[in-house]
């Protein structure tokens, strides 16, 4: 157990809501990728999903002080086991490319969230090809 502010599950809510608040645009198909995510993916077991709304609210709210990234990247990082970087990552991805595009503010986003977590690059390539080719439609 540690001494974080925040659950693991609330720090991955956090980390999704941050990628796709980058762009200043929170697309519906996003909120509905976060929502997909919280529902069946096995990080988010234990989870209450009625909570969704309310993590990402608090997540907006932090993210609009002047210091609000750096904050919340500091809570999140607090929050998770280094084990699941990688999978903060992959979670990170699977929101940013929900929407068909990945705009300059959510690369430069998965690129920092890569630096603070110390995602290497293979690690990184993989996990980006691999959320890529699950959301690519014919």
């Amino acid at each position: 157990m540690n001494d974080s502010t925040i659950t693991s599950h609330t720090a991955l809510v956090y980390l999704m809501v941050l990628v796709s608040a980058s762009d200043s645009d929170m697309k519906d198909s996003e909120l509905k990728r976060m929502g997909d995510i919280v529902q069946t993916a096995p990080p988010f077991e234990g989870y209450d999903p009625e909570k969704l709304v309310t993590d990402a609210e608090t997540c907006a709210e932090i993210f609009g002080d002047d210091e609000g990234f750096e904050a919340l990247l500091g809570l999140i990082r607090e929050a998770l086991p280094e084990s699941h970087y990688d999978t903060a990552y992959a979670l990170a991805c699977e929101v940013a490319v929900a929407d068909s595009h990945l705009s300059q503010e959510e690369l430069r986003i998965l690129e920092m969230i890569r630096h603070q977590f110390n995602i290497d690059s293979l690690t990184a390539a993989a996990i980006e090809r691999g959320s890529a080719a699950r959301n690519r439609r014919l």
